[in-house]
């Protein structure tokens, strides 16, 4: 029989991987208008929907299920944060198999999933929903300082901030309480500060199974919380590892986890590891491609696979028992200490012809505004690197972006008149 798969969200180049994997398969994508221009190829699908960005669950279960009843849906998918929550219900209302609606509104609502881990016992870091300046100041008379605020649902570090002084709890909450990156502001989240490095994450999942892939570094700049870098696999003992890996399959089933790529981000402190967020997708930045360089698992044809119905899980145990050179595979972003128009970037192709360079590209284009470090939209260039260790990737990553040179027209200062 041959296959029809929804995609729900632009689908990045998964339709196309689908289509490739089955000769007969269909895909059909909907999503939101604002979206409908990242759809590559959308003359090589069945059909593309685009729906209005605040149109009600009904109207995107109405219109897939209209194409449903003439061409029956035989799978559903979803590759990105971007209308998973629409995934889900139009997969309940279908019959298709999907992650449930209670996963994916857990993996969003960041209190939600606090709440849950507490219930569970897999993790106790304290956090409150914060509905004014006063509930943050009552969290932080309980707790200490320093607290992270930062918006109940949202993605690229968006509207994060870190708080020292009592003084800065305003302007935190102003910031969190903001929309950013498409997303209407669901309400405010604070909680403790957890402190120690960083690390992602990389896990499969398939009947209820979780597989660790790798586990990543990550370099997070300390005021906006962006990520700066990544480096995997990441130097960490093995018992150390071994911890990790426990305690995100624990992660995975408290919020019903079942089936596919997900990341999850944790900071590994005095207590052991603890959660920043997870993800219900693969990771972002590029990450799935150090994953693979580094550990020969390919996460997105595995996903891709799998929504086909192939059981993947044996594949991705096989791929990380394979005798391979150790080596490491890292990415290092470029942002910018000021603003203005970007009027060129020069430094490229000896940035290319660095030792261990595999990749420079520049995010912004020439024209565009570009500014400070405030989300992961703001960083303007990116180089990747391979290495022998995690700290040669890191390095020949971070001197080949800081190479680069970047030209700003900045908007002239007029000072006052003597």
């Amino acid at each position: 029989m041959s296959e029809h798969v929804l995609i729900v969200g632009p689908g990045r180049d998964f339709p196309a991987r689908i289509r490739s994997a089955r000769p007969d398969t269909r895909t059909t994508v909907i999503c939101q208008l604002d979206y409908i221009g990242k759809v590559r190829a959308p003359g090589e699908n069945a059909r593309v929907i685009g729906v209005r960005s605040d149109a009600p669950d009904q109207e995107w279960i109405d219109l897939a299920a209209a194409v449903h009843a003439l061409h029956p849906f035989t799978r559903i998918g979803t590759f990105g944060e971007r209308d998973q929550d629409h995934y889900a219900v139009i997969a309940e209302a279908l019959g298709l198999s999907a992650h449930s609606t209670d996963t994916v509104s857990l993996v969003h609502d960041k209190e939600a999933m606090r709440v849950r881990l507490r219930e569970a016992g897999v993790d106790s870091t304290r956090s409150a929903r914060a509905a004014d300046v006063a509930e943050l100041r009552a969290f932080v008379e309980q707790c200490g300082l320093p607290c992270v605020v930062k918006p109940i649902s949202s993605s690229g570090s968006a509207g994060v901030t870190k708080v020292r002084h009592e003084s800065e709890l305003a302007d935190a909450f102003t910031r969190a309480s903001a929309s950013y990156l498409g997303l209407t502001n669901a309400g405010v989240l604070v909680e403790e500060f957890l402190d120690g490095p960083q690390f992602s994450v990389e896990a499969f999942s398939e009947l209820g199974e979780h597989q660790v892939v790798a586990v990543t570094r990550k370099f997070s700049d300390p005021r906006s919380f962006v990520e700066l870098g990544h480096v995997s696999p990441a130097a960490v003992a093995a018992d150390v590892s071994e911890q990790i890996h426990g305690y995100v399959s624990g992660v995975l089933d408290a919020l019903g986890v079942e089936f596919g790529p997900t990341h999850t981000e944790i900071v590994l402190g005095d207590r052991g590891p603890r959660l920043i967020e997870t993800h219900v997708r693969m990771g972002g930045d590029r990450i799935p491609d150090l994953v693979l360089e580094a550990t020969g698992v390919d996460v997105d044809d595995c996903a891709a696979r799998q929504t086909l119905g192939e059981k993947v899980l044996p594949d991705v145990r096989a791929a990380l028992a394979e005798d391979r050179p150790a080596r490491s595979s890292a990415i290092w972003f470029a942002s910018l200490d000021a603003a203005g128009v970007l009027d060129g970037v020069s430094g490229l192709d000896e940035a290319r012809a660095r030792p261990g360079v595999t990749e420079v590209a520049v995010l912004a284009r020439e024209g565009a505004e570009v500014g400070r470090l405030e989300t992961s939209e703001s960083r303007v260039a990116y180089a990747r690197a391979l290495g022998e260790t995690a700290d040669e990737a890191v390095t020949a990553a971070r001197e080949a972006v800081e190479s680069l040179v970047f030209r700003l027209q900045v908007p002239h200062w007029r000072g006052a008149t003597v």
